[in-house]
């Protein structure tokens, strides 16, 4: 789970910084998700990694510290695209944003 949350982290700051242009990107994810959702996650370096990813993409995030762990709020109220380079790639974000309660699809 550690290695996968890296690489999905590693991507997330990746995409940021060199897919800003829709028209260069073979495929785009969008991605939405209204009302408020929370991860309780006890490594604070894994919690301030995984806020630094939702904020990036646009979300609004929250961070609170109690009962020895550590609650990453987030939410993206409205819709936002997240353009990448292949299919694979797209459909792993999709898992991600899946994984973290998001409506998401992807197109092509």
């Amino acid at each position: 789970m550690s290695r996968f949350l890296a690489v999905t982290l590693f991507l997330v700051i990746a995409s940021c910084f060199s897919a800003t242009d829709q028209a260069s990107a073979a495929e785009v994810v969008h991605f939405q998700c209204k009302e408020w959702k929370a991860k309780h996650i006890h490594d604070a370096k894994k919690a301030t990694a995984i806020a630094g990813t939702l904020k990036k993409l646009g979300c609004e995030v929250k961070e609170e510290q109690h009962n020895g762990h550590l609650d990453v709020k987030y939410r993206c109220v409205k819709e936002r695209k997240l353009p990448v380079k292949s299919h694979a790639e797209a459909v792993k974000w999709e898992k991600w944003f899946k994984e973290y309660g998001f409506k998401v699809y992807h197109t092509h």
